[in-house]
């Protein structure tokens, strides 16, 4: 069972410990402790249940209300830091705790908020539009002013990160029962639209999950610059859209995954933007050597931590 364990398949791993020098500690891989990033944005997150119990009619000025965005445009790139009720802000705060442990090691602080931002603001804009869609289509007054918020479109970009950073990660679901990282975003779309159907009202969320998951494929596969090659995107087969879905999906995730990929991605192909090779060998090489970095990395920094306290131990008995 993997619970954290190496960032990707056996073979960088051990390809890792076959470049370790005698003696070196073991690997430390990511998702250790809870960052300091990630645990000031949970107090954005709790501030902003905290703000709405306090003054309620601040909601209309930091959620999505369709029918007043016209004037307070800025909602939608607040509305994504607002949770209304309380499981939501407990749920968004844990979720973005242990996903952020295992993300920002590897990004690094600044491409960490960068992601948060860009996937936040789009899901908000896409959310917007896609309301007054629904209203247009449905003729339903309660889409135009129901109010739009939550952490969950982020959240649904971390899952696609996972997948790409550890997709072999065991993510606990409930009691014995764990789930790959690499199906999670498949996963959370089908249980979302089930509960589209049950749950009417939860049919609101949907569209910010689907943008959020599409949108953050869209930059990692074609636009994030990687921070152990200095390379844009990642053009592997591993990480391409039908790799979101089951094998057996491919007949059908192809066809559309080409269809989105001449629409939205045509002055973005992954030859011109990624690795400056088109065979998946090489480019699946390039992401072991990265892998071995950034362990021996980890690993280096994790000595270093180690070895203060005893030699402060030390100086403090002499």
């Amino acid at each position: 069972m993997m619970e954290s364990q190496p960032l990707q398949e056996p073979s960088a791993t051990a390809a890792a410990e076959g470049a370790e020098p005698a003696g070196a500690p073991p690997a430390v891989v990511p998702g250790k402790e809870f960052t300091r990033t990630c645990k000031g944005l949970v107090v954005v997150l709790i501030g902003g249940y905290v703000l709405l119990q306090l003054l309620p009619s601040s909601l209309n000025y930091l959620a999505i209300i369709p029918s007043k965005t016209i004037p307070y445009v800025w909602t939608v790139f607040t509305a994504g830091y607002i949770e209304q009720v309380l499981p939501g802000a407990i749920g968004s705060s844990l979720g973005l705790l242990f996903c952020g442990k295992d993300i920002e090691p590897v990004w690094g602080r600044k491409e960490f908020l960068k992601f948060i931002i860009l996937v936040n603001s789009i899901c908000g804009i896409l959310a917007f539009f896609f309301a007054i869609a629904l209203y247009y289509v449905t003729g339903k007054e309660s889409f135009l002013v129901t109010p739009l918020s939550g952490f969950h479109g982020c959240l649904a970009g971390f899952l696609v990160a996972l997948k790409q950073l550890l997709p072999n990660l065991e993510l606990p679901m409930c009691f014995f029962w764990k789930i790959k990282a690499k199906w999670m975003p498949f996963f959370v779309v089908c249980f979302s639209s089930i509960m589209a159907f049950i749950v009417p009202d939860s049919i609101n969320f949907l569209p910010t999950l689907v943008s959020g998951m599409y949108v953050s494929w869209l930059y990692l596969r074609y636009f994030q610059r990687n921070p152990l090659t200095g390379l844009k995107g990642d053009p592997s087969d591993d990480f391409s859209f039908p790799s979101l879905f089951p094998d057996v999906m491919r007949p059908v995730t192809d066809p559309v995954a080409n269809l989105f990929d001449r629409m939205l991605c045509a002055r973005s192909k992954p030859s011109e933007l990624a690795l400056p090779v088109t065979d998946p060998a090489k480019a699946s090489r390039r992401r072991e050597r990265g892998e071995r970095v950034l362990e021996e990395r980890l690993a280096a920094d994790h000595a270093a931590d180690t070895e203060a306290p005893a030699r402060n131990h030390s100086t403090a008995e002499d």
